[in-house]
C-alpha cells in the first residue's frame, strides 16, 4: 500500500471515529435535551404515539388516569382523569412538554421507557403497534382520599389530611385543597393547556402546591407527643403517672415574656403525663423540653423522620424543629412553636409511629407496577425508617393519646366499639391572623390500621380554629372510612 492511499485510509478511519463518537454523545450525553426541546417536534408528536400505563388504586380496581385513543394520526392518544379534584396532587397531570406528580416521578414506567421494559418496547416496534407502558397501582384508599377530601374542602380552609398504615408505611389518603382538575392540563392543544395553567399558578391560593409534603407548618401541641417521647425515653422510670410541674404561666429564661396555658387556663400547679396531654397544658411540656434539652428533642423528632430525605417517590419537604436559639426559644418549640415547621405527612409518620410499637416505617405511594400484559414487575416491600422510641415508650404515649380522646380535647374523633388514640394542635401563626388547627390520631389502639393527621390552615376565627373543633372530625371520617365503619 502506498503512502497516500494509508494517508487516505487514516483519515477515513478518523472520519469514521468521529462520526461515531458524535453520534454518541447526541444520543446519550445530549438526548434528554434534545428531547425536551421545544423545536423538536418529532419528539414532541411522539409522546403522543404512546398508549401510556395507567394509574389505579385499590389493587386495580379504581382508575385515577387513562389513556384514549383520539382517532386523530398526529394526537393519536390523550390522558384523561376520571376522577379528578380529590387525586389531583398525587396522580398528578401529564401533557407531552410537562407533568406532575406520579405521572412525572414514575413517567419511566407509564410510557414504557423504563429498562425493565425494554424488550417490550422492541416487540411492539417491530410488529407496528403503539408503544405501550406499564401501569402504576397506588397504595391509597379511593374511598377514604374522597371523603378526606369532601371534609376538607367543606371547611372552605387550606390545608390537608395524610392517612398511613402504620405496620408498612402504606400511604392510604393524601389530600391537598384547594385543588384542581387536571383534564384541561392533558389537553392536546398546547395553548388551552399554557392558559389553564398560568390560570393556576396566578391563583392567590397557591392551588399548585402540595399542601401535605410541599410545605411545612407549625405543629401547635400536636408536637407534644415528639417532646413527651424525648422526655419518657430520658429516663426509663417515667410513665403517664409521672407528676410534671403545671403552672398557670411561665416565665421563659432571658426574657420579660411569660408563656401561658391555652386560652389561659389552669391545669392546677402540678398534673401527671397523662392529665398534660389531655388538657394540652403548655407550661408542663414547655418545662420537659427545655429539661431533656435541644439536642436531645432534635434527635428524637429526627428518629420519627424528622429532617430525613423522603421520596415517596414524590419530593417531601423536609420538616425541622428549628435552630438552637436558647432555652426561652426551646420552651416554645417544645409546644409546637417558634421556628418548629412540619409537613401534615410528617406528623401522620408521627402518629404511626407510636401506633407501631415506636417503629416508623419509610412511607410510599406505589403498590405495585404491571406490564403491558398485566403481569406485576415491581412491587414496593416495607422498609423500616427508624425505631423513634421503645415498645414501652410507645405505650406509655398511647394510652396518653388515648386519655385526649376519651377525656379531653379529641373527643370529635371517637368511633364507637374501637379505642381511638390522638393529639389535637392550635398552631399560632401571625398576631390578629386565625390559628392552624392539626388534629393526629390513630386506630384501633390493639391493632392499628390506620393512623391519620389533618392539617386545617388558619383554621377558622376565634376559639372554632382548635384541632379538636375544626380537624379531629375529619379525622374521624377518615379512620371510619379505612376501618369499614
Amino acid at each position: 500500500m502506498n503512502s497516500t492511499l494509508k494517508r487516505v485510509s487514516v483519515a477515513c478511519l478518523l472520519m469514521f471515529g468521529l462520526l461515531m463518537a458524535n453520534v454518541t454523545y447526541i444520543g446519550t450525553v445530549k438526548a434528554d435535551g434534545l428531547r425536551s426541546d421545544s423545536r423538536n417536534v418529532r419528539g414532541f408528536y411522539a409522546r403522543y404515539a404512546i398508549d401510556r400505563g395507567w394509574i389505579t388504586a385499590d389493587n386495580g380496581k379504581t382508575t385515577l388516569a387513562k389513556t384514549v385513543d383520539t382517532g386523530d394520526k398526529t394526537y393519536r392518544f390523550e390522558r384523561e382523569y376520571p376522577l379528578g379534584k380529590p387525586f389531583t396532587h398525587v396522580v398528578g397531570w401529564f401533557a407531552p412538554e410537562s407533568a406532575s406528580g406520579i405521572e412525572a416521578a414514575m413517567n419511566r414506567y407509564l410510557d414504557g421507557s423504563h429498562p425493565d421494559l425494554v424488550v417490550r418496547r422492541a416487540i411492539d416496534m417491530v410488529s407496528g403497534k403503539p408503544a405501550k407502558g406499564a401501569s402504576v397501582d397506588l397504595t391509597l384508599n379511593s374511598k377514604a382520599q374522597e371523603i378526606a377530601y369532601k371534609d376538607l374542602a367543606g371547611t372552605g380552609k387550606r390545608g390537608a389530611v395524610v392517612a398511613l398504615e402504620p405496620k408498612t408505611g402504606k400511604i392510604l389518603t393524601m389530600v391537598s385543597v384547594p385543588s384542581y382538575d387536571p383534564n384541561p392540563l392533558a389537553q392536546v392543544n398546547k395553548a388551552k393547556v399554557n392558559a389553564a395553567y398560568n390560570k393556576l399558578d396566578k391563583d392567590d391560593n397557591k392551588p399548585l402546591l402540595d399542601r401535605a409534603i410541599d410545605l411545612t407548618f407549625a405543629p401547635g401541641s400536636t408536637f407534644k407527643t415528639v417532646t413527651s417521647a424525648a422526655f419518657l425515653s430520658d429516663d426509663t422510670s417515667r410513665d403517664e403517672n409521672t407528676q410534671v410541674d403545671a403552672p398557670d404561666s411561665l416565665p421563659l429564661p432571658g426574657t420579660s415574656i411569660s408563656l401561658p396555658n391555652y386560652h389561659g387556663e389552669s391545669c392546677g400547679g402540678r398534673a401527671t403525663l397523662v392529665q398534660a396531654l389531655t388538657i394540652s397544658c403548655n407550661t408542663p411540656f414547655a418545662i420537659m423540653g427545655m429539661d431533656v434539652g435541644y439536642d436531645k428533642l432534635k434527635e428524637q423528632a429526627e428518629k420519627f423522620g424528622v429532617g430525613q430525605p423522603l421520596e415517596i417517590p414524590l419530593n417531601v419537604a423536609a420538616s425541622n424543629i428549628g435552630p438552637d436559639e436558647g432555652k426561652a426559644a426551646l420552651a416554645k418549640t417544645a409546644i409546637g412553636q417558634q421556628s418548629n415547621q412540619m409537613t401534615p405527612l410528617q406528623m401522620a409518620m408521627v402518629a404511626a409511629g407510636i401506633a407501631n410499637q415506636g417503629t416508623v416505617m419509610k412511607p410510599y405511594l406505589v403498590n405495585k407496577i404491571m406490564g403491558p400484559d398485566g403481569a406485576e414487575i415491581d412491587g414496593t416491600d416495607p422498609e423500616e425508617l427508624d425505631e423513634a422510641v421503645t415498645p414501652e415508650v410507645a405505650g406509655e404515649l398511647t394510652k396518653m393519646m388515648i386519655g385526649v380522646i376519651e377525656n379531653g380535647t379529641g373527643g370529635a374523633a371517637r368511633l364507637p366499639g374501637i379505642t381511638v388514640a390522638g393529639k389535637t394542635g392550635t398552631a399560632e401563626t401571625l398576631p390578629g391572623k386565625p390559628s392552624h388547627a392539626w388534629f393526629i390520631s390513630f386506630a384501633p389502639v390493639e391493632d392499628p390500621k390506620v393512623a391519620v393527621a389533618v392539617f386545617v390552615e388558619s383554621g377558622s376565627a376565634g376559639n372554632d380554629a382548635t384541632g379538636g373543633a375544626v380537624a379531629a372530625p375529619i379525622a374521624h371520617d377518615v379512620m371510619q372510612a379505612v376501618l369499614g365503619r
